[in-house]
């Protein structure tokens, strides 16, 4: 029987949704994480009867015909790029980008540079503004160490106050990058992603620049995860998945009862 094959894959495909709903709600506090949501395609038709086709007896197109589905598939597992709400962290180091862009961040060795909407950074033994792993942020910034005072306004320029000066002194420039399509980028973990085919190549700019957010110190960029949706979701998940369970069921009872009958 087809419905035994069509269950199955319900249940598969229920078994993703349910997967990427628990991802979801997992990384409700992870730092400007983007939630998935799961997108299904239904798989290959068969045609007992074709649209279109000439009637046998009358010689009349049949307008509907008979298509049987075989179940269903994921097609994509999307990342939802809307920004999260900006949580005050009073930290000088913690940086949200109000808007469009990615921090860009050099990757140890040869593996090119990766992009990243959060903002936890830290500076490294010899002053240079890094993520918690370490991973330089780029532009380079490099901080001296008799500094009283960092301030990194809306367009990325970081100043520092020199102690003994006066003055403020300028030490370098933020740059920020936009992709044409974000939900192409290839996330690799610890909140970082690289560019892809699907995702184009990245525009760099200032940030305030045309179609580029502006940088906002001493806050960080909360995930996107509403809780309450996602929890929504997984009961409906819960039951799609009973539902194609059941329908496994019925159907090996439809089939011990026709092997009763053959006996």
């Amino acid at each position: 029987m087809r419905s035994l094959h069509i269950g199955a894959t319900g249940m598969l495909a229920q078994q993703t949704n349910v997967e990427i709903i628990s991802n979801n709600i997992a990384n409700m506090n992870t730092t400007a994480y983007s939630r998935r949501r799961a997108e299904f395609h239904d798989l290959l038709y068969q045609n007992m009867r074709r649209v279109g086709a000439s009637s046998s007896d009358s010689g009349t197109i049949v307008p509907a015909g008979v298509q049987l589905g075989l179940g269903v598939k994921t097609a994509s597992v999307y990342r939802i790029s809307e920004h999260g709400t900006v949580l005050s962290t009073d930290n000088t180091l913690d940086l949200a980008i109000q808007g469009n862009g990615y921090f860009q961040i050099e990757l140890p060795g040869d593996r090119g540079m990766a992009y990243t909407r959060d903002g936890s950074f830290q500076l490294s033994p010899d002053g240079d503004l890094v993520t918690h792993d370490g991973y330089a942020v780029q532009p380079g910034i490099n901080i001296p160490e008799n500094v009283t005072g960092i301030t990194i306004n809306g367009s990325g320029e970081v100043w520092v106050k020199v102690d003994g000066q006066t003055e403020l002194v300028n030490v370098g420039q933020l740059e920020i990058a936009n992709f044409p399509n974000e939900a192409g980028l290839e996330a690799i973990g610890d909140n970082l992603f690289i560019e892809t085919d699907a995702s184009g190549d990245p525009n760099v700019d200032v940030p305030g620049a045309l179609g580029f957010g502006t940088t906002l110190q001493g806050f960080l960029e909360n995930s996107n995860v509403n809780v309450v949706s996602e929890i929504t979701e997984l009961v409906s998940a819960q039951r799609a998945y009973e539902m194609n369970s059941k329908v496994i069921t019925t159907s090996d009872q439809m089939m011990s009862t026709i092997n009763q009958l053959k006996s």
